[in-house]
Formats: C-alpha cells, sequence, structure tokens
C-alpha cells in the first residue's frame, strides 16, 4: 500500500510528459539594419520548437530556427537557437512566447571593392503571439525581434527610432505535431 502515496505524483509527472508539443513553421520576415544605403531585407523563416516542460499555464522548451533575409549585395542568414517560453491561457486562442536565441549570422553588404561579408556571432531577444485557427495550425500573427550580429568593425544592431522599433517582424503559420 505504500505505493499508493506516490501514485498521484507518477500520474501528475506522466501528464507534464505527455503535454510535450513540438511545432514547426514558416514565417515571411522582414528586418531593418543600419548600414549605409540599405533598404528593408525580406525573406523566409524556418524552425521548429520543442516545449517538454509544462506546468498550468506555462511552458517551455527550445527554438530552433533560420533566416534567409535579402536578395543581391545585402543578405543577413542566421542560424539561431536558445529557450522559449509560452504562456498557455487555454480558454483564449492565444499563446504569447517569448524566447532568447543565440547562433551564428552571416551577413553581406555592399558591391565590388566595398564589399563585405563576415560570419560571426549573433543574439536575439524576441516575442510572439500565436493563434489557433484549426486544432493543428496556428497562425503567428505577429513576432518581434531585437538583436545584433557582431563583426564588420561594429555590431550591426537595428535603427531604433524609438525603443518600440524592433529589428525584426514576422508573421507566419505554425503546425503542430501530435
Amino acid at each position: 500500500m505504500k505505493w499508493l502515496r506516490f501514485s498521484p505524483l507518477l500520474l501528475l509527472v506522466s501528464a507534464l510528459g505527455a503535454m510535450a508539443q513540438v511545432g514547426v513553421y514558416g514565417e515571411f520576415s522582414t528586418a531593418e539594419i543600419n548600414r549605409p544605403n540599405t533598404s528593408w531585407l525580406y525573406g523566409p523563416t524556418l524552425g521548429a520548437y520543442y516545449d517538454p516542460w509544462h506546468v498550468p499555464f506555462l511552458g517551455a522548451g527550445i527554438d530552433l530556427r533560420a533566416a534567409f533575409l535579402g536578395t543581391g549585395s545585402t543578405t543577413l542568414d542566421s542560424g539561431l537557437a536558445g529557450p522559449r517560453l509560452v504562456f498557455i491561457p487555454h480558454v483564449l486562442p492565444f499563446q504569447p512566447y517569448a524566447e532568447a536565441l543565440i547562433g551564428v549570422g552571416h551577413t553581406q553588404f555592399g558591391q565590388g571593392v566595398a564589399k563585405q561579408t563576415d560570419t560571426d556571432f549573433e543574439y536575439q531577444f524576441l516575442g510572439g503571439l500565436d493563434m489557433t485557427i484549426l486544432p493543428r495550425i496556428d497562425w503567428r500573427v505577429v513576432e518581434f525581434s531585437y538583436g545584433g550580429v557582431s563583426g564588420l568593425g561594429s555590431n550591426l544592431n537595428p535603427k531604433m527610432g524609438s525603443s518600440l522599433n524592433p529589428k525584426t517582424i514576422s508573421t507566419g503559420l505554425v503546425v503542430r505535431l501530435p
């Protein structure tokens, strides 16, 4: 009968493990960087997240993503990973989340002899809002990120007209896997 004292704990642990969530996503992203003679960069962001830890109204996990922004002489390509925290209200179809990511960024600016290219450390702090539109499909309504890429003699940081202007703005779809 001693094992009965532990059965609620085992039930809770198994229920928490069963709530692990995997999602894959594709976004359309646009970024503004503070380099001379550069315009907004556009392109896809692709990734996946895994949220194995859950408590009521909160989930945690990791996110892996790659972004391919820009074309021609100005590009910013990224490979990032890091922790993810998501608020799960259960009664509303919205899930706000926040992430802190690190990885590698490849930048290219200019043409001819003025061309600069570098691959270096990149970081991003981001937050977003997913909305369930079908049982396993979410619309990533909006995602904002602020970050930087070291290298090219200084940090490449966003133009900050005010503290509310993010580096990157994205929207897309998330498919949650069973």
